[in-house]
């Protein structure tokens, strides 16, 4: 069965165009033109992963996003005209999986929703056994984690970056490598994404973030599963 994917974008040449590359790749495709309708039609269709304009009438993308993340954990991947990485960044507190910018290349956005699809649904290759450190608990199997028995409410990039963590004890992953981890292919101009997503696994776990007990960062070289658990 073919995943479904949600096109949001007030440009229907982009969502066009998208909709092409994607039905050409084997996915099917639901539209929205606005960020009302783009609620409506994620809880009516419920998609396997939203491709979601920023720059949206009424209703903007960051909104949109708020809501979708606080209703459920639908990947999203983030299209945005505007050049600042204060917005890219907020999108991805916010709980975006990716973003990319246009003008953009379909190809590459093709790649990004099989990468991100990959890392939230289960594979076929045998999964790790469960992990743990301290508090912490993974089950990969179960796409499940828990910090001091409290289940972790985590996206998919969230749950992959934790089990990466998990599976190397002390070990210090740079930026480009975490990038490289959990979306497959590493994209330099896109590293420091991981700061928000890192930021992000941070809160949900409770850590202090200027005396973070799990998640700790080695200054000029990136983070580590903090040693003392």
């Amino acid at each position: 069965m073919s995943s479904k994917i949600l096109v949001v974008d007030d440009e229907a040449r982009i969502v066009k165009l998208v909709r092409s590359y994607l039905e050409q790749s084997g996915f099917s495709v639901v539209e929205a033109g606005d960020g009302q309708t783009a609620l409506i039609q994620a809880r009516r269709e419920k998609p396997d992963l939203v491709v979601l304009d920023l720059g949206l009438p009424g209703i903007d993308g960051l909104e949109v996003a708020r809501v979708l993340r606080r209703e459920g954990n639908t990947p999203i991947i983030m299209l945005t005209a505007r050049i600042e990485d204060t917005d890219k960044i907020v999108g991805l507190e916010l709980g975006a999986d990716d973003y990319m910018t246009k003008p953009f290349n379909p190809r590459e956005l093709v790649a990004r929703i099989r990468a991100v699809l990959r890392r939230s649904a289960p594979g076929v290759e045998p999964l790790p056994a469960a992990l743990s450190a301290g508090p912490l608990r993974l089950d990969p199997a179960g796409h499940s984690a828990t910090v001091d028995g409290r289940a972790l409410d985590l996206t998919p990039t969230e749950f992959e970056l934790l089990q990466v963590f998990l599976q190397h004890p002390g070990r210090v992953f740079s930026r480009l490598e975490l990038l490289d981890r959990v979306q497959g292919d590493a994209y330099e101009g896109y590293e420091r994404t991981i700061d928000a997503h890192i930021k992000n696994l941070r809160a949900k776990l409770g850590d202090d973030p200027r005396h973070p007990r799990f998640i700790q960062t080695v200054f000029g070289v990136g983070y580590k599963l903090g040693a003392d658990l």
